[in-house]
């Protein structure tokens, strides 16, 4: 009977990069321990069966049922809302999912969102296009006030990144007394919430996928915003009411939007958002980094380096339990 490996990594790749960069990263990382990748689904079932410690991008079912040893998944993404965390509850899993990974690039999205709307950009791509030489006014981020919605590592990337250009930053999350990197922290009840939406020159949403925040913004947030804020999305898509998004774009209520995901997704090809001029889309993309794997993999090596040692040990990233 072989031994089960030390870290069992599952098929499923993410941004187009081959799940074998990320098996490699982890191997660099723990050249002492035995690190196995199960590249069919075939190998994944076999070598689930004794596997303690699993790292993927997904954990369905099926697998759950044949996973007889196992103690550690460590999700490879930032959400884990697609996992059966119930049922690996019940089991006594621990869980950690990847936070932290998507702070620079994310971070550098949102900037480049702002700027793009900020001097207009898409306004000069346009006139290009078109071969115009036409004058055009634009806008100036310093002195603005960018409300970010959600202060986890994303949240916080982006703030760390506006700071040079002197702007007012209010953040929003659940717990306000925890503070946060931004001038101002408000909780998502009462007026201080309305107050930090009708402030916003920019309102970046960064927030996890709740009760609370899904259909967070809609047509009382528009109507409480400025007509000329800009909308930014990189959280997930619900937490927009897309009819009221339309609808707040075609009144004027809101100056535009950025959109890296949207509801649904992917968006159809008849939908009316892909036809505004003053909307930006972008494929769910804000997510990729060619350092994606390594930075996961600096998180889940340490994961591993501590189970081994004590399978009671707290890990980072630790969802579950």
């Amino acid at each position: 009977m072989s031994t089960p490996p030390d870290v069992l990594v599952l098929r499923t790749g993410t941004h187009g990069m081959p799940v074998e960069q990320y098996a490699a990263a982890i191997r660099e990382r723990l050249p002492d321990r035995s690190v196995e990748l199960a590249r069919t689904p075939a190998a994944e079932r076999e070598a689930i069966a004794d596997a303690r410690f699993v790292t993927g991008m997904t954990f369905g079912e099926e697998l759950l049922e044949a996973a007889a040893e196992l103690e550690v998944f460590a999700c490879a993404y930032a959400g884990t809302g697609h996992l059966p965390l119930d049922r690996l509850e019940e089991r006594g899993v621990a869980v950690t999912n990847a936070s932290g990974v998507h702070g620079p690039n994310i971070g550098e999205h949102v900037l480049g969102a702002i700027l793009r709307f900020t001097r207009r950009f898409h306004v000069g791509a346009r006139q290009q296009r078109n071969r115009e030489w036409r004058h055009y006014q634009a806008h100036e981020l310093q002195g603005s006030t960018v409300t970010i919605v959600g202060l986890g590592a994303i949240g916080e990337a982006v703030a760390e990144r506006l700071e040079p250009f002197g702007v007012e930053t209010i953040g929003v999350r659940y717990s306000p007394e925890k503070g946060g990197p931004t001038d101002e922290v408000v909780g998502f009840e009462g007026e201080a919430f309305h107050d930090a939406l009708s402030r916003a020159d920019y309102l970046v949403l960064a927030c996890p996928l709740t009760e609370t925040t899904r259909g967070l913004i809609d047509e009382a947030a528009f109507v409480t915003m400025d007509p000329d804020a800009v909308l930014v999305n990189v959280a997930r898509g619900p937490v927009v009411d897309t009819d009221d998004l339309v609808s707040a774009l075609r009144s004027g209520w809101i100056r535009g939007a950025s959109l890296d995901v949207t509801d649904p997704e992917p968006l159809p090809e008849e939908h009316p958002l892909w036809n505004f001029g003053n909307v930006q889309i972008t494929p769910h993309n804000a997510g990729h980094t060619p350092a994606y794997y390594e930075r996961l993999a600096d998180i889940v090596a340490e994961n591993a380096r501590r189970f081994d040692e004590d399978p009671d040990a707290e890990l980072e990233n630790q969802v579950l339990p």
